[in-house]
């Protein structure tokens, strides 16, 4: 099997900026819905606790229930996007998110919410695989590390809008009401993405030089840097997770920072991920690099994690080292998109795309179970002590991709 260093288009160098432009604004917007809907659920716990008279142990189960499906559909779905093209996966994608929420609105038992918790994750499973596989063969190869920078900004908008909307819905008229416009939005989307259908079709010869190949469907798993991709995603998701759902309140106990500044932490992280990935996306021009970027967006973090850590600070000192942390995690974002590209075989993209991302899943899946444990023994420091040695994992990690092998071995 032959590996390609881009995987756009034979005339993608001649790409109008405004086509490129229409398919990245397309993907970024079913991008952003799916990262809103990893998080319907969890700002509405104190409302659904009291609905459902469940613990917070058995409202945390629904987010397990959650990424365990979504990372088996990952997995399973970029050989669907690779046989059938991306465009009806995200479609479908986007449908089932929206009747998942939908069916949230309408439950009226804790099982009915795991089961429709079970179909988001079935929705959400196939929107990398579909994302890249569109961005990586539509967009020109000049304009890739952009594509993947809005690409990630949009999915941190979407983790900030989930509780921004929810919310106050939830104070204004009921948690039912809310969850009902998350599931109206995600329609919106889908209907603008049916609009726009031809923006997001592959060239016919694309699609069937993937669906003729023979056989080894399976081999892109015999290359090494698609695991050391896959590991990579893995301590990311870790470091994601420690920092949604627990590193404010660590902080919060380390150094007496007020409730209302906590609740800005997560915002201003994102925030200021967002705002990284613009500059990150420039930095991504000269894919060579791309290692030393992330490497170095995960020195500095694994540094502010360390002074959250070990330094007395000011409590109004928390929030902007959220921000800093924000920022330089953020400006790694497209270079790492791009250590994947450079890993992946061409007319594999969905496959490779969908075990990669499984990683993501699988780490925001194990990270409660083991951070949570530090912060209920009351191990504050404990958890940014390991949230900035997950961060040096990443950065030994990114300069093994790039050492690793991206082919497969011949026979001898």
């Amino acid at each position: 099997m032959s590996t390609s260093s881009t995987l756009a288009t034979p005339d993608s160098l001649t790409v109008p900026l405004q086509r490129d432009a229409g398919v990245i604004a397309l993907v970024g917007a079913a991008h952003l819905i799916s990262h809103f809907s990893q998080l319907l659920l969890a700002p509405l716990f104190p409302w659904l606790k009291d609905e459902f008279s469940a613990s917070y142990a058995e409202l945390g189960f629904l987010m397990t229930v959650f990424f365990v499906v979504s990372c088996a559909v990952q997995a399973l779905s970029g050989f669907v996007v690779d046989r059938f093209g991306p465009r009806p996966v995200l479609y479908a994608g986007l449908g089932l998110l929206s009747l998942a929420a939908f069916g949230y609105a309408l439950s009226s038992s804790y099982w009915m919410m795991t089961f429709f918790a079970g179909l988001a994750g079935v929705g959400n499973g196939v929107f990398h695989p579909v994302d890249y596989t569109l961005l990586n063969r539509k967009i020109s190869p000049a304009r890739l590390g952009h594509a993947y920078s809005v690409h990630g900004i949009t999915g941190s908008l979407g983790w900030a809008l989930a509780p921004a909307l929810l919310v106050p819905l939830t104070l204004a008229y009921s948690w039912r009401v809310a969850l009902a416009t998350a599931g109206a939005l995600a329609l919106v989307v889908l209907v603008l993405l049916v609009m726009n259908h031809q923006r997001l079709a592959l060239p016919k010869a694309v699609v069937s030089k993937a669906q003729g190949q023979p056989g080894g469907n399976l081999d892109f798993l015999r290359i090494p840097a698609v695991w050391m991709c896959f590991a990579f995603f893995f301590w990311f998701a870790l470091v994601l997770s420690v920092i949604q759902a627990f590193a404010p309140e660590a902080t919060r106990q380390l150094h007496g920072v007020p409730v209302t500044l906590v609740a800005v932490c997560l915002t201003i992280y994102m925030v200021c991920s967002a705002c990284g990935m613009v500059l990150g996306g420039f930095l991504a021009a000269n894919p060579a690099r791309c290692e030393r970027i992330v490497a170095t967006g995960f020195t500095f973090a694994a540094a502010v994690a360390l002074v959250l850590a070990l330094a007395p600070l000011a409590a109004w000192m928390v929030p902007v080292l959220f921000g800093v942390m924000g920022f330089v995690s953020g400006t790694a974002g497209p270079s790492r998109d791009l250590l994947v590209k450079q890993s992946t075989p061409e007319n594999a993209s969905g496959r490779v795309y969908g075990v990669v991302y499984a990683g993501l899943d699988i780490g925001q899946a194990v990270s409660p179970l083991i951070f949570g444990i530090l912060m209920d023994h009351g191990q504050y420091r404990g958890v940014l002590l390991g949230l900035a040695l997950v961060q040096g994992i990443l950065i030994f990690s990114a300069f093994n991709v790039r050492r690793v092998r991206r082919t497969l071995a011949i026979p001898a």
